[in-house]
Formats: structure tokens, C-alpha cells, sequence
């Protein structure tokens, strides 16, 4: 059973009564274990009035010695608790020196040192180094780390650690290396890697002249799929010189690839980790939309090089701090390297789906959190993606001139500190003169808001008027303030005409502003851009939508338009009795889906979002109770006469759309692949006529990964004879690429057709499933919990398999038990029977013997909510 755990609260927060400003650490593998000895200087802060004794932190550690200036200490001096090393009567000054051991071979929560397959790899944030050695395992204590690593060579040829390697030395058998880092930095940053790994390796120069060398570690048969990451990492770096006149501050930047990792990646000071997800790009085993992540996941991770490491957090409740901004930049970053309307789209699809039902559901919180019991349970898509929103939202506001202003000044004033959000905004404001009291609401209050539109036209004055309020749609957000909302908006007047766009900075519960000269009613294109994380309700008429839909050009309202249109006709249909029979569409709606689709003025990137339907989990945000069952039927049902009104459309652009011969994840390509593989899916979803011959044609003559997986999941969703040959045929051919059996694994978890709870059962039996891989877990537990249908099954089915594989990851992994517990997030949405199922599956997590705080706290919440 779960005990109750403490809540660390921001309140709390104290200074640390003693600092590390130097830390020395001996590593040494031996053959069944590893001895870490840490040599700190310690001093008292001054700054703060304090006495007492020093408490270090530790986990899983066996001590073997501790001295303090050289002297053994008695057992007297200190004591050692599970979590806690307590030195009792410490000096104001001296060096304490500890011998611990551990065991990388048996640390399944990939937390601190650990084995994978190719050697041992750490992972320290956000509390992992104390599972390394006793330390002050906490953001602001920045400390200069020079680490020696002792190894046999022939298990361990390859040494990495923070910073420039300044000594080498090899005996017959063993491996010696000393890395100094020049920056001090706090333990979470600190990382190792001991392995047999190959290197690519290139020299970049920057823009003052100086050269860097960069590198790459992977295991020796994935080295070559490692070309990408080298170019994405040469771009990002020379992209933030462009922008953000930010340069690499070491003599060497390292990125090493690990298939075992809790996380996308790492930004460890000059020696990224990253889960080989993320690093590892081939066309044969990688899609379009995997090179994509691939570059703006290493652009996240090098820029964090400032935002985050040169700056870092004061304490763990400033986490967006450095996410959201660092988020932001890696936005900003892809809308120039891609299709900036197409990844904006991307990114609000991503908000919405994961964030908007997070900030109404159990575990909703500000973006700077008051309190946490598990701090792992806060690297959310609040922290991540809506705190990128709200840096978004500063850039709008004050505008890129004064945006770089604040960013320079927020550096000059904080280089090798540890800060808090209030100093980044101070920053803003204090270069740019732009007050932000009231926008600071946004980091200290949770809930997305909701913006309520009226408008009335005057046609004798000629005065257009917007009236808006604003609220927070849940009930537990009622205390909740307004917030500043920087507000783009365009009016068009009838025809593809329109005014300016203009900013509206809303601040208060109720304003209206009114527009002159409008000689007749226009039609309003709101939140363009996405410029707030906000839901806005107007009530457009459907005309309205269809002129928007071919007009609009803002590349975001536009397909905002559709999506509008889309949910507007799904929700008419689950409010129908499936029985009643044939539904009568608007014709309209597919005439303007059918001039988009052969609109040629439009790329093709963006003509396939046009045709994306919106998720049953972001439909399900509309309702406050529904019924999974209809709401699948409902959207089902709009894509099969979406598909079966525009067939021949569909088959005419398929066979017109021709995919390069020598594949590029360029934008215009990727569109043409996404766009011919959007078309084949909707011919398989068609039952006027049986198009999975043309879905196993291409699945069989694909060049390249985005095809093939395109024609797997047309066959995979449908009911096709076709369906299994394909799947079984796809893993017999990539059953030892790991990134590709991760897609086979989702797409099976994904489907509609079929018991898929059973089919998930039976694939956790399969050899290509390992419990013990984050990758493989997320592939197709994580996946199986986003089949809304499937895991909502009435009889429960879905709800207890999750639940049982929750309990058996726990003691394997933790955080990532955690992760999979989110799933329950939404439970109270459905019916009685329904929530009795998932009430008896949470139980029966709560009830497990030593369940971990981080399950604990989020199965709690779900269940008290």
C-alpha cells in the first residue's frame, strides 16, 4: 500500500547553508561493481545565518569510507539514513572525501549509472547523481567537476565525461581519463558514459573564428545512421549564432546514443545522451516526421547549452524556466528550417491532444508549480509546451527586437547563475519598458482560459464591435484571475480581401473594441497563429468557415477552419442514433475540402493537414461525460464519407503525387509523401470499393520508411486479408532494427480492428517486447492507451491490463510506471460501469506493496480528483 508522502512546496525554498564549488570524482570499474570516490570542497553561504549540520544526499549507495580533511571520520560524526548522509559537526571550510560502490548492472531505473547494452550511460536529472555519490543533489549548487574514469579498455575503449578531455593514460589493460569542466554547473548536468561505441566526428568553426570539434558516439552497426544528427546539430548551432548571436562555449560538444533512456534526450553540459530515437535516422528505418523530431530534438538539446545550463534553475519548481524557453527556441528553429505554418500546426495538434485535457484533468498545475510530492512527475507537457506558449506569448507581446534585447540582458545579468522565471520576465520588462505584472498570472495559475466572442455590426455608422470575455472553463479555476491575452486577429470584409492583421491585448474579465470603416459585415479570423494557449468560442456560421477554409491566409486559421468544421459535423453525428440511418451532410463542406485538395497554390505538406480529422482524445475535451463507443462511430463515420464522396479525387492525387527517386526529408518531399500516403488512407477507409491492393502494392515496392509505414497503417486500420500478411512481413524484414519494431509494436496497439487488448496482451509475450525498454513500453502501452476506444472498452479489459503492467513496471522503472499511469487521467468522463473498472484498476495500483511516490502521487491525485 502507498504510504502518504511529503509535498515539497516553493514557499519552503532556502538557500543551501553550504556550497561545492570544486568537486573531484575517481571512477573505477571494477569487474563487479563500480567505486566512486568523491573528493568536494565544501564551504558554509555565508549569506545565510546557519550552524547547523550538513546533510548530503544519497540513494542505493555502499559506503565504504568518509574522511574530512584527509582524517577518517568516527562513526560518531556522521549518521547514514536510506535517502541521507548527515556530517554533524562539519568546519566553515574543508575537503569531504567518500568511498561509495554501486551497481550499474542492476539499476533498472536508468536513473544515475547504468548498464545498457553497450556500456554504462548516466541519467541525472533531476535527482539521479545522488544515486552516483553523496552530494548536494539540488539545481543551485553549481560546481566546477574534473572526473577520472578507470576502466578495463577492452570492455570500456571509450571514456566520455563533462567537458574537455585533458589526460589520457593506458597500461596493457586499462583505460585512464581525466575531463575537466571549465564551467560550474549543477549536479543534474553532470554525465558519463563508458562503452564500446564508434565515433563520427567533425570540426565546425564559429562565428568568431574558433574551431569546435563535434562528435557523435554510437554503437558500431548504428554509426551510419548518424549523418543526419551531425548536420542537424551543425545547423541548430549555426542557427542560434544567427538569432540568438549565441556561440558554443567548449572546446568539444558531444552527443552519445543509448537505446535504454527514460527521455527524448539529455542536455548533460557538452555530452548530450539521447535515446537513439532521437540521433539514429536512416530513410529505410526512419519516416519524415521521425528526421524532423530527430532535428528539432537536437536543436532542443544544444541550445539548452545556454538556456538551462549557462542559466539554470534556482529549484525544480522553475523547471519551464529553462523547458519552456528552450522549447520555444527549438519552435522557432523548425519554422525556419521547415514549413513554418505546417509546424505551428503541429505543435497547437500536440497542445491540445496532451496538454489542454492535462490543465483540466487530476494532475493540472501551473506551469510553475506551488508543490510536488515526485518531482519526475512534473516534466509534463504543462512545463514543456504550454511554457513555451507563454515565452510565445513574450515574443509577441513585446516584438523580436525587444524579445533579443531581453534575452541578451537576462544573459548579462545571470551567466553562471541559478534563477527563477521572475527573473527571466524581469528581464523581458526592464529591456523592452513593457510592463508584465499582470502576465506573470500565467506561471502561477493552472487551466486553460476560455475566451467567449460576440460581435455586432453597425452598417449606418459602419462600426464592427468584438465583445470578449474571459473565464477558465473548469469549475476549480473559478478563482482564477484574468490573464493577459495577446490576441491576433484579421477581418475579412466578403470577399479574399481583408484589414491588416492587428494585436489585441485583452486584460480584463469583460472589454469590447470596435472597429471603423468596415463597410459590411466581415468575417473575423481570430487567434491566428495560435498567438495564446487559450480556447476561443464564436459561434461561426458554417459559411463563415468555408470562406476561412479558402481564404484565410494565415496557414493556422485556415486549417483551423477545417478542423471547426470537422468537429462541428462529428459532434451532429453522436448526438444521432446509429440506427436512424444515412446522416445528410452539407455538400458544401465536401466541395471546399475537394477545391483545397486540388488547390495547386497550396503545398502539399499543408494540403494533408487540411484533411487531418481531429482525435477522439481532443474530441473528448468537448464533452464532460460521452460515450467512447459513439464518439468512435461518429468520427469513423465522417472519414468514410469524407473518403467515399471524394474517392476519385483521392486516387486521381495519388497517382499524380510521384515521391522523389533519392529520398530528402526536405519539406516539399516529406508533403508529397504525407500528402499520398493522407489520400491511401482515405481510399482504404472508403467502402465503396476495396483499394488494399494498392495499400499492399505500396507497401511492398516502398523505397523508404514514410511510404511503408503509410501503406502498413491504411492495411493495419482496415479490414483488409492483406492486413496480418503485411504486419507478419514487416517485422520479418526489420526484427533487428529496434526503432522499426517500435513502430510495428504501435501500430498493432493503435488499431480499431480487432480485440486490441488482446492483441496487446499477446504482443507483451512477444520477443520483440522487453518491459525493461522505455521505447518498447511507450510503443505499445503508451500507444494502447491513446486507442480511446479500445482502452475505454466497456468490460474493463483495457483499464486491467494497464493497471497489471503499471504494477509489474514499478519496481522496474518507476518514472516510467508513472508515465503510463497518466492514462487514467480522464476515467471520470464515462459512464458508471466504466468508472467502476478504472476505479478497481487504480485500487489495485494503490494497493501494491512499496509502491514508488512517483506511481503513488499520480494514481492518488486521479483517484481524489
Amino acid at each position: 500500500m502507498s504510504t502518504v508522502q511529503k509535498e515539497i512546496r516553493l514557499e519552503d525554498y532556502t538557500p543551501s547553508p553550504f556550497l561545492i564549488p570544486e568537486t573531484r570524482l575517481n571512477v573505477v570499474v571494477k569487474s563487479e561493481y563500480v567505486e566512486i570516490q568523491s573528493e568536494l570542497k565544501i564551504i558554509r553561504n555565508r549569506k545565510i545565518n546557519h550552524s547547523g549540520p550538513l546533510t548530503l544526499n544519497g540513494s542505493g549507495l555502499s559506503l565504504k569510507s568518509i574522511s574530512k580533511n584527509d582524517k577518517q571520520l568516527d562513526p560518531s560524526e556522521f549518521e547514514i539514513t536510506e535517502n541521507d548522509l548527515t556530517i554533524f559537526n562539519p568546519d566553515n571550510d574543508f575537503t569531504l572525501t567518500t568511498v561509495v560502490t554501486i551497481d550499474p548492472e542492476k539499476n533498472s531505473q536508468l536513473s544515475g549509472l547504468y548498464a545498457s547494452k553497450h556500456g554504462y550511460f548516466t541519467q541525472c536529472e533531476a535527482e539521479g547523481f545522488r544515486r552516483i555519490t553523496y552530494f548536494l543533489d539540488r539545481p543551485d549548487i553549481l560546481s566546477r567537476f574534473t572526473t577520472v574514469i578507470s576502466a578495463p579498455k577492452e570492455r570500456f575503449p571509450v571514456l566520455l565525461s563533462n567537458g574537455n578531455l585533458v589526460h589520457t593514460d593506458e597500461t596493457n589493460e586499462t583505460s585512464v581519463v581525466t575531463w575537466v569542466d571549465p564551467h560550474p554547473k549543477p549536479c543534474y548536468l553532470f554525465a558519463m558514459v563508458l562503452g564500446r561505441l564508434e565515433k563520427r566526428e567533425k570540426m565546425f568553426q564559429t562565428k568568431s573564428g574558433r574551431s569546435v570539434t563535434l562528435q557523435i558516439y554510437a554503437p558500431t552497426n548504428q554509426i551510419g545512421q548518424t549523418e543526419f544528427a551531425m548536420a542537424a546539430l551543425e545547423r541548430s548551432m549555426k542557427w542560434d549564432e544567427d538569432r540568438f548571436d549565441l556561440e558554443v562555449d567548449l572546446d568539444q560538444y558531444m552527443i552519445v546514443a543509448v537505446d535504454d533512456f527514460n527521455m527524448g534526450a539529455m542536455e548533460n553540459k557538452g555530452l548530450n545522451i539521447f535515446n537513439t530515437k532521437y540521433v539514429l535516422a536512416d530513410p529505410d528505418i526512419s519516416t519524415d516526421r521521425d528526421f524532423m523530431l530527430l532535428d528539432r530534438v537536437v536543436a532542443h538539446e544544444y541550445f539548452h547549452n545556454w538556456t538551462g545550463n549557462r542559466v539554470t534553475c534556482r529549484d525544480w519548481f522553475q523547471l519551464s524556466l529553462k523547458e519552456g524557453l528552450t522549447v520555444f527556441r527549438d519552435q522557432e528553429y523548425g519554422a525556419d528550417v521547415y514549413s513554418k505554418g505546417v509546424q505551428r500546426i503541429q505543435e497547437v495538434r500536440n497542445l491540445r491532444t496532451i496538454q489542454f485535457p492535462e490543465d483540466s484533468g487530476p494532475m493540472a498545475h501551473p506551469i510553475r508549480p506551488s508543490a510536488y510530492i515526485e518531482i519526475n512527475n512534473f516534466y509534463t507537457a504543462t512545463v514543456y509546451e504550454k511554457g513555451a506558449e507563454v515565452v510565445r506569448m513574450i515574443h509577441t507581446l513585446l516584438g523580436e527586437e525587444n524579445f533579443q534585447k531581453g534575452m541578451k540582458l537576462y544573459f548579462d545579468r545571470h551567466d553562471g547563475q541559478a534563477v527563477t522565471t521572475e527573473d527571466f520576465v524581469l528581464a523581458m520588462e526592464d529591456a523592452s519598458g513593457i510592463d508584465l505584472k499582470q502576465f506573470r498570472r500565467w506561471y502561477t495559475q493552472a487551466g486553460t482560459p476560455v475566451l467567449e466572442v460576440e460581435d455586432a455590426f453597425d452598417a449606418t455608422k459602419q462600426t464592427y464591435t468584438l465583445s470578449f470575455k474571459q473565464h477558465f472553463g473548469h469549475s476549480k479555476y473559478k478563482s482564477n484571475q484574468p490573464v493577459q491575452i495577446p490576441l491576433k486577429l484579421k477581418l475579412f470584409n466578403g470577399n479574399d480581401v481583408g484589414q491588416d492583421e492587428v494585436l489585441v491585448n485583452l486584460t480584463k474579465s469583460e472589454e469590447e473594441f470596435s472597429f471603423d470603416n468596415i463597410p459590411q459585415r466581415p468575417t473575423p479570423s481570430f487567434l491566428r497563429d495560435f498567438s495564446a494557449p487559450i480556447i476561443l468560442e464564436y459561434d461561426y456560421d458554417n459559411k463563415d468557415l468555408y470562406f476561412l477554409l479558402a481564404n484565410d491566409d494565415n496557414a493556422f486559421s485556415r486549417w483551423e477552419a477545417a478542423q471547426k468544421l470537422q468537429s462541428r459535423l462529428i459532434l451532429e453525428l453522436y448526438k444521432q442514433d446509429k440506427c436512424e440511418g444515412k446522416f445528410n451532410f452539407d455538400p458544401s463542406f465536401i466541395s471546399a475540402l475537394k477545391i483545397s485538395l486540388n488547390d495547386k497554390e497550396i503545398d502539399d505538406a499543408f494540403k494533408s493537414e487540411l484533411f487531418a480529422t481531429p482525435s477522439e482524445i481532443e474530441l473528448a475535451e468537448l464533452f464532460d461525460f460521452l460515450d467512447p463507443i459513439q464518439l468512435h462511430w461518429a468520427r469513423n463515420t465522417l472519414r468514410e464519407h469524407i473518403a467515399e464522396s471524394l474517392e476519385p479525387h483521392f486516387l486521381d492525387q495519388y497517382h499524380k503525387l510521384v515521391d522523389d527517386e533519392l529520398y530528402s526529408p526536405d519539406h516539399r518531399s516529406a508533403g508529397v509523401r504525407a500528402l499520398k500516403n493522407v489520400c491511401l488512407n482515405f481510399l482504404c477507409t472508403s467502402n465503396k470499393k476495396d483499394h488494399s491492393g494498392l495499400a499492399f502494392e505500396q507497401f511492398m515496392r516502398a523505397t523508404n520508411m514514410t511510404a511503408r509505414l503509410g501503406a502498413l497503417q491504411a492495411l493495419a486500420y482496415s479490414d483488409s486479408p492483406r492486413r496480418n500478411e503485411a504486419i507478419d512481413l514487416f517485422y520479418e524484414r526489420w526484427q533487428t532494427e529496434p526503432l522499426a519494431v517500435d513502430k510495428w509494436l504501435s501500430i498493432q496497439a493503435a488499431s480499431s480492428t480487432g480485440d486490441i487488448p488482446k492483441v496487446v496482451q499477446s504482443l507483451m509475450q512477444h520477443e520483440a517486447f522487453d518491459i525493461k525498454n522505455p521505447n518498447k513500453v511507450f510503443s505499445l502501452l503508451r500507444t494502447f492507451a491513446s486507442n480511446h476506444v479500445h482502452f475505454h472498452s466497456g468490460d474493463g479489459a483495457g483499464y486491467e491490463l494497464l493497471s497489471d503492467a503499471i504494477i509489474q513496471l514499478d519496481d522496474i522503472n518507476p518514472q516510467v510506471a508513472a508515465r503510463l499511469s497518466r492514462s487514467f487521467d480522464s476515467w471520470k468522463k464515462f459512464d458508471s460501469v466504466r468508472q467502476s473498472h478504472a476505479r478497481k484498476s487504480m485500487e489495485a495500483i494503490l494497493n501494491k506493496p512499496n509502491l514508488s511516490k512517483d506511481t503513488g502521487e499520480i494514481i492518488s491525485k486521479t483517484l481524489n480528483n
